[in-house]
C-alpha cells in the first residue's frame, strides 16, 4: 500500500526492496530532519505499518492469557507492547497496543499483519471477541523530540495519541491522513522519513521485529523484558523459557551498538558479524546518523568481548560500550538453588 504522502513535494521514496516501501525515506535533507527530532518535533508517515483490531467484551482477558503481556493492568486509555512467542519461547510476533472504547488495537510490522490475524483468530474457540484486520481503517504518523507534548497539546486529532518516551504513536483515520499530516506539519512539526526514524531508534537500542531478530530470538536478547514481556503474569505459549533464563540463566546473546567505520561500504541486515575468522553474530538495522555517522544494532554472542575489533559484513566495526546490557550478577533461581545446596 502506497501513501498519499509519498506524493507530496519533496517525498523521497526508500531504495527498491526496502522494508518501507511505500512511505518517504526523507524529505530531501535526512541529516536535517533527524535534528529536528532530536531538539524540536518532527513527524514521519509510518502508514506502511499494519493494524489490527480485537473489539469484545473478553478482549483483555482472552489476550493475556495468549500473549507476553499483562492485559489485566491495561486500563481504558492506555498503551503498551506485546509478544506472540512460539513453544520454544522464540519471537513470532511483536505488536504495539493500545485500547480505547472497547477495543485493543494492534500495530505490527509490514507484512506481519496477516500472519499475526490468523493466530489470534485460531485462539477465539468460544472467547467474547472478534479478531479483525482495520488496516484499511487506521493508518499511523509518529511525532519524535522533546517538544511532542506541547503540540499535542495544542493541536486537536482525531484518532488514537499513543504516548512514548520523547515520542508519540497516532493512530488516525486513513481517509484523513493527509488532512492530520498537514495539520501537524502548519502545527509546527518538521516532516520526516524512515530514515531520520530508523537511525533515532538505533541509536536508542530499539529493536525492529524481522530486521534486528532473527528465528532464532527470545525476547531476552533484544531487551523486550519488561516492555513487552510481563514476568509477573501466569502461564501462556513459551513463558516456561521466559522464566528459565530470567531466573536460571543468561541469554546466549545480546544486542548492541555497532559503530561501522566506513560510510561507504555499509553492511547488509542479515551480513554475519566477525571476530577474526569466526562468525559471533548478526547485523540487524543499519543507519546513518545525524551524531554518530554509520551505525548499525548487532545480535552477538554473549561471550564476545565488547573491546574486540569486529567486521559486520566485512565492514570494520566496533561495540559501543555503553550499549552494552549491564551484568546483573547471578540470576535470582540460581541464587536460590545454591543456597539450598548450602
Amino acid at each position: 500500500m502506497t501513501s498519499p504522502l509519498l506524493e507530496l513535494p519533496g517525498a523521497v521514496p526508500p531504495p527498491e526492496g526496502s522494508i518501507d516501501a511505500g512511505v518517504a525515506w526523507h524529505h530531501g535533507d535526512p541529516l536535517r530532519e533527524q535534528r529536528a527530532a532530536d531538539r524540536d518535533v518532527a513527524v514521519v508517515d509510518r502508514s506502511h505499518r499494519e493494524v489490527l483490531a480485537v473489539p469484545g467484551e473478553e478482549r483483555l482477558t482472552w489476550l493475556h492469557t495468549i500473549t507476553s503481556q499483562h492485559f489485566g493492568e491495561l486500563g481504558e486509555g492506555d498503551h503498551t507492547e506485546t509478544l506472540i512467542l512460539d513453544l520454544q519461547g522464540r519471537v513470532e510476533h511483536h505488536a504495539m497496543v493500545s485500547n480505547t472504547e472497547g477495543t485493543v488495537w494492534l500495530d505490527t510490522e509490514p507484512g506481519r499483519s496477516a500472519d499475526l490475524l490468523a493466530y489470534l483468530q485460531q485462539m477465539v474457540f468460544w472467547s467474547k471477541v472478534e479478531p479483525r484486520d482495520a488496516t484499511p481503517d487506521l493508518a499511523v504518523l509518529s511525532l519524535l523530540g522533546p517538544s511532542v507534548g506541547q503540540l499535542l497539546a495544542e493541536a486537536d486529532l482525531p484518532g488514537i495519541v499513543r504516548p512514548r518516551e520523547g515520542a508519540a504513536d497516532l493512530l488516525v483515520p486513513r481517509e484523513q491522513l493527509v488532512d492530520v499530516w498537514q495539520r501537524l506539519v502548519d502545527a509546527g512539526a518538521t516532516p520526516a522519513g524512515t530514515w531520520a526514524h530508523e537511525a533515532l531508534r538505533v541509536a536508542a537500542l530499539r529493536p525492529r521485529l524481522g530486521v534486528d531478530t532473527d528465528e532464532r530470538t527470545i525476547p531476552h536478547e533484544v531487551g523486550w523484558i519488561g516492555t513487552a514481556v510481563h514476568l509477573e503474569k501466569g502461564c501462556y505459549r513459551g513463558q516456561e523459557t521466559v522464566a528459565r533464563v530470567s531466573n536460571l540463566g543468561k541469554p546466549p546473546r545480546r544486542m548492541v551498538l555497532l559503530h561501522l567505520e566506513s560510510p561507504e561500504e555499509l553492511p547488509e541486515t542479515g551480513a554475519a558479524v566477525h571476530s577474526g575468522e569466526r562468525a559471533v553474530g548478526r547485523v540487524g538495522t543499519v543507519a546513518t546518523h545525524h551524531e554518530l555517522g554509520p551505525i548499525a544494532l548487532a545480535l552477538l554472542k554473549r561471550s564476545v568481548d565488547p573491546s574486540t575489533p569486529l567486521t559486520a559484513g566485512g565492514c570494520a566495526a566496533s561495540v559501543d560500550p555503553d550499549s552494552v546490557p549491564p551484568d546483573t550478577g547471578e540470576p535470582p533461581g540460581r541464587a536460590a538453588l545454591r543456597r539450598l545446596k548450602a
